[in-house]
This record gives structure tokens, sequence and C-alpha cells, in this order.
């Protein structure tokens, strides 16, 4: 018969060990005496039921599991967090610190995306933390290779990783994790060779590798439920593993890969359904229909042969008659102008067809239509109720059957729509709103359509609304040329711009070859797309741009900047859907047909921090991490390690640092998370002219420093 006697006085026990979190209650050793004859033994069951109550009597027993997660944490940041984590502190509890949850008093998730941590991770800390379910230490500035103490985490679903500094090859203790879901390294510095113990995770459904410097060939991978694959930018050779083949091309760019998506392998023959090759090798034997052997088929009679020449000869007669007959069909066809009413198109047939050699889901959105020269005079309600006057004269309620022209051009128009229909078109992109497309004119001159998508507001309704874009007129923004509207088609018609949107610019290609954006270049265009925003606010308390992103301001030859695509968010109906929420989109923003002029400050902000650091808002969000752009800067601004912000490109600017981070303070200043918190644009504007006057006045107007030369002073 055993009994438990408390102590304040006892120092430890075999049942508890003092820590900093724990009480000074503690259990002194059990203390036994003989059972009385007529008492039976306890059977086992019950007697582990016995010790669990008495157990549950001692104060903070129990909390013993959070306390060894509290000191695994606290060696966490000791080793590589030291000033970047001030709310872990004893005197906050555990579960309140900054990325910690906690379920049924464990933690269970550590997320700390951007939080300033730098340094190796130390070895048997992470492994502490038992009950852990995801692990997120992406974004951060981690080097070395990943502790082996991982594999004490059986519960871990999800580890991201990725851009850190991680070297080394990926540890055994990975591939212990049965319950593994998502596994993200990319961006890293890994190396070695694609292990195949990736298929002891069975039920990994996301592998991210690309970035890391793998060798060698991709292992046979058998994960029934791998959905996202990823190994681009790897030093990789060799085929393509079949059950990997289903995977995007994008996920083997960059390597010395080959099969698949990519192509086939030097000596690689394509397959049949059933896996077999399509073309028998000569000779081999193989029994024809008939049973003989191809050795042994029999010639051809000639009365056959003559009998195929004479069926040949037929054919090509009776498809000469076919073509004869269609032409003759296409000539005698309706005019321009009630082919574009029934929805047919002429010359420019590829609007119907999907753009060649480019991803529709890419930074095109109208990217390329721009403005090359600058229209005159500001928006009024005069000229507004002036061209709504001019619309109206289109035609009645079913369309008109002519391009309705805005500004300088209603007097004279330069062309009609017999000209744009006989045009060469060519796909730019596609957006949220349309296809934009290149149309070349027999004259040679070249404009910018937009067709339309989705729009199914009244005609009256669509007249006055189209009306409002096209009277807006500045040099700053792209304006509205001419319009035609008809039941089954709605065409807008831009100058054309060759040299494409900052989008492009500034993602599209960044090898080693290319020329980089300086201060100077990115400090003018965001004033250029500040003042054009500005002046489209300036028409009236509620007018907006509503759609600001990179892909919507365009450069001239110059790198001069227009703002483009304006207004179109008020064409489209209630129906309406984007198929993506924009990394742009301020968080109030419910209906994209009503967007209010901070709204459009928030998205300047992005755009802002897009030129800054040199990343793409719709590429921050990673997984369902939910972290983008904007807080992801603050995050890092918050730790005081602002020079990671910026794109690489930039920081060979030394002497612009101070205005640069003056720039980046605006953009975070413009994308608050209250809209009253955000300035006007016009005061934006101001703002980005004095820095960039601050920063003209220290160095010359042009700064042609080259890759690796100090600028000059």
């Amino acid at each position: 018969q055993c009994s438990l006697s408390l102590s304040r006085e006892s120092k430890g026990s075999l049942l508890h060990t003092p820590t900093a979190y724990s009480p000074t209650l503690l259990p002194t050793p059990l203390v036994c005496a003989p059972l009385p004859p007529a008492m039976a033994p306890m059977p086992a069951p019950a007697v582990a039921l016995a010790v669990l109550v008495l157990l549950s009597a001692v104060p903070g027993y129990f909390s013993d599991d959070l306390n060894t997660d509290a000191q695994a944490l606290q060696a966490l940041r000791s080793a590589v967090g030291k000033s970047a984590l001030p709310s872990w502190n004893s005197s906050t509890p555990t579960c309140n610190w900054q990325g910690v949850t906690c379920e049924s008093g464990r933690v269970t998730e550590l997320r700390l995306p951007g939080a300033g941590l730098m340094g190796t991770l130390p070895s048997n800390v992470l492994g502490n933390l038992s009950a852990l379910r995801t692990l997120s230490l992406r974004y951060n500035a981690l080097t070395g290779p990943i502790p082996d103490d991982l594999s004490r985490l059986p519960e871990l679903r999800a580890i991201y990783f990725q851009h850190n500094s991680f070297s080394g090859e990926v540890p055994a203790s990975v591939f212990t994790l049965k319950n593994l879901v998502r596994l993200d390294l990319a961006g890293n510095k890994f190396s070695g060779e694609i292990s195949p113990d990736f298929n002891k995770l069975n039920r990994l459904g996301t592998l991210f590798l690309d970035g890391n410097s793998f060798t060698g060939e991709i292992p046979k991978l058998d994960l029934p439920t791998l959905s996202q694959f990823n190994v681009s930018y790897n030093k990789l050779n060799g085929s393509i593993p079949r059950s990997l083949r289903k995977m995007p091309k994008d996920s083997f760019l960059g390597t010395g890969l080959c099969g698949g998506p990519l192509g086939l392998c030097p000596g690689e023959t394509a397959l049949t359904p059933a896996g077999s090759p399509e073309v028998q090798p000569a000779g081999g034997g193989a029994a024809d229909a008939g049973g003989a052997s191809s050795g042994t088929k029999k010639k051809l009679s000639g009365g056959a042969i003559a009998g195929i020449a004479i069926g040949c000869v037929f054919g090509v007669l009776l498809l000469l008659a076919l073509i004869f007959l269609l032409c003759r069909k296409k000539s005698s066809s309706s005019t321009p102008a009630t082919a574009v009413e029934k929805g047919r198109d002429l010359q420019m047939a590829p609007m119907d067809m999907e753009p060649k050699g480019q991803n529709g889901s890419a930074a095109g959105n109208g990217a390329h239509v721009g403005a090359a020269a600058a229209a005159p005079a500001a928006a009024t309600s005069a000229a507004v109720a002036a061209a709504a006057a001019a619309a109206k004269t289109g035609g009645a309620t079913g369309g008109s059957k002519k391009l309705i022209f805005f500004g300088p051009m209603a007097a004279a128009p330069p062309f009609d729509l017999e000209d744009l229909l006989r045009a060469s078109a060519e796909v730019l992109g596609k957006g949220a709103f349309g296809t934009a497309y290149k149309a070349v004119m027999e004259s040679g001159s070249a404009v910018a359509v937009k067709r339309l998508k989705d729009v199914d507001l009244p005609e009256p309704e669509f007249r006055e609304r189209i009306a409002a874009i096209g009277a807006v007129q500045h040099e700053l923004v792209v304006p509205l040329r001419a319009y035609y509207f008809s039941k089954d088609e709605k065409l807008l018609v831009y100058d054309y711009m060759s040299m494409g949107s900052l989008s492009a610019l500034l993602h599209g290609n960044r090898a080693s070859g290319r020329t980089p954006l300086d201060w100077e270049t990115r400090s003018a265009i965001a004033l250029a797309a500040a003042r054009g925003v500005a002046h489209i606010h300036s028409t009236g308390p509620t007018a907006s741009h509503g759609n600001i992103k990179s892909s919507n301001v365009l450069l001239t030859k110059n790198y001069e900047a227009r703002v483009s695509d304006h207004g179109l968010p008020t064409l489209v109906g209630p129906s309406f859907s984007p198929t993506r929420v924009s990394g742009y989109r301020a968080p109030e923003v419910t209906d994209i047909r009503r967007v209010s002029q901070k709204a459009d400050v928030y998205s300047f902000g992005v755009l802002l921090l897009e030129l800054l650091t040199g990343k793409a808002p719709t590429h921050a969000v990673v997984n369902e991490e939910g972290l983008d752009l904007p807080r992801w800067v603050q995050s890092v601004v918050r730790e005081e390690w602002t020079a990671e912000v910026f794109d690489q490109e930039l920081l060979r600017y030394q002497n612009v640092e101070e205005e640069m981070v003056q720039l980046l303070q605006l953009a975070i200043d413009c994308s608050a998370q209250h809209p009253d918190r955000r300035p006007s644009m016009s005061e934006v504007a101001a703002r980005i002219d004095e820095i960039r006057r601050s920063s003209l006045g220290d160095r010359p107007a042009t700064d042609s420093a080259g890759e690796g030369e100090e600028p000059s002073l």
C-alpha cells in the first residue's frame, strides 16, 4: 500500500525535474507499506489509472511538455533570432509568442516567414517540439544543413524552408517523416543527388526542389499523391522518369533533363498509348494481316496500280473543285461591319484563336496596349458630355457599324472599321477583361485592340461609361482612341507601344546579359505613373483607375511610363468574376467594379514595392501561408534588415540608399491595411518628386555604372 506525500522542500524526484517554468511544489518518493492480508492485488489497468489520478494532482506535471517546447523555442531564438523575436520571453505565455500556435497545451505550428532569422539551425532543438505539425522558416537567412533531429517530429506534415541558404544534402531524417504532405526546399543551396528515399514519403503531395544545386538524374519516384513537383534550375541531367512526365514543362526548366514535356531524349522514340513503338524496324519478321511475313508479301498487279492512280487523280480534281467553291463563297460574303455584327472576323481571325507560344495566364493582360503620343487637355465634365454625344450618334440599339473615335481623332478618323478588320492580327496577351492584339493595317500603321469579354451591360449604359473613359486625355494616361460596340463584339482601340509593359521589363528576363533597371529609371517610372493616376483621380471624387498593376504601366522607347487600361472594371456586368485574386487588390475591395481612390493608392503602393524589390506580387504568396508582398516587406523592415528587401540590381547604387528607403516607406504608407491611413495620389506624386529631386541632386542625371562597378559620384 503506497501513499504520495508532497513537500515544498524537496528539490527533485524521479517523477519531476524542476525548471524555470515549473512550480516549487514537488512530489517526494512514494512511501509504501505492506498490503493487509485481506486485500488482493489490484489489476494492472487499475494500477495505471490510479497512478494517473495521483500524478494529475501534482501541479505542473502535465505542463512539462509545454515547458519543453518553450525551452526548445528559447534555444532556437538564442541560435538564430536573438534580436528578431522580442516577444519570446518568459513574461509572455509561450502560446502567445510570434509565430507560435498551440493545441491541447502543445506547440503544433511554428510559422516565422521573413522573421529575420540568421545563422545555422542548432541540433537537438527542433526535435523537442514533438507535437509540431507545421514548420515554416521561409524567406530568412538560415545557412548550413538541416538538423538531423527532425526525425523526432512524427506529426510533421508541412515543411517550408524555401528562400534561405541551407546547404548540403537533404538529411535522412526527412525521409522518416511518414506524415509529411508538403516539402518546399526551393531557393537554397542544397547539393548532391536527389535521393530515391523520397519514395518513403508516400503521403507527399508537394515537393519543390527548384533553385538549388542538385546533380545527377532524377530517381524513379512513385508517389501516389504527388500533385505539385518542381526541380527547375538545378544541375540535373538524364531522362525525366515516366511517373513525372505528367508534370508541366515549368517543373523542369533550366536543367539538362529531357523527355516528357521537354521533348524526346536523344535516341528515344515516340510510343503508342500501349507503350510500344509506333513504327516497327525493317526486317522485324512481324506477320501482316494475312498471316504472311513481311518478306513474302505479294506484289500488286498492274490493274491494281492503274486503279490506285485513277483514284488519286479523281481525288485531286475533287479537292480543287471544293477549294474553288469555297473561294467563291468567301468573295460573296457579307460586309466587314456585318461580319462583326454576327461575331465573325475577317483577316483578324486570330482573335478566335489561342495565343501561340504564349501563356494565357502570364503577365499579358493587355500589357502591350499603350500610347506612344501625348493627347492634349485634361478631361472635364464638358468633355465627357461631348464624348457621350459623339457616342450616341453611332447608331441604334443594335450597335453602330463603325468605330467611334475620341479626342483629336474624332474630327478626322485616320482609319475605319473595314481598315481595322483587314489588318493582320497578333495576340499580345490575355487578361481578366479580354484579349489584346496588335493589328497592323495595310498602310503599315499599328494599333492595339482589346477585345472585351463578359460585358453584358445595356448599350446605353455601356456608351455612357465608355464616353467617360474616352474623355480622359492626359500625356501620362493611355488614351482610348476608339471603340466598336455590337451585340456580339466590343472592341477598344489604343495606340500600340512596342516597348511593352513594366511587368515584362522587371520579370521577363533576369539572365546575366540583361540591362538592369537603375534607380533613376525606376524612380522616373514611379513618378510618371503616380502623376497619371493622380490625374485620373482629379477628374472626379469617385473616379478611379480600378486595375493598377505593373502590366498596366507601359513604356515608350525612352522608358517613359504611361498608365493604361483605366476604367475597364466599370464596363463589366454584375456576373463578372475574376479568375484569380490579384496581389494588388486592397483588402477592403469585394467588388472590382467599385474600386475607390484609396484602393487605387493601395495598389500603387504594391506597384512601388514591386519596383523596389523586383518581386512580382502574384508570386509572393506561397501556397496556403498567405504572406503577400506588403506584409513580407513590413515584416523585414520591422526587424531592421531593410537591405534584404531591395532588388539586387538596385543595391549597386549605394549613393541612393537613403532615397530608396524613403520610397520604401512611402510604399508601406500606401499599402496600409486601413484606407484612412493611406495618402492621396496627389500626395504620393509630390513625395516621389521630392525623393527623386533629392537623389538626382547627389549624382549625374545618367548613371552608366557597369555590372560590378561603383557608380560615379
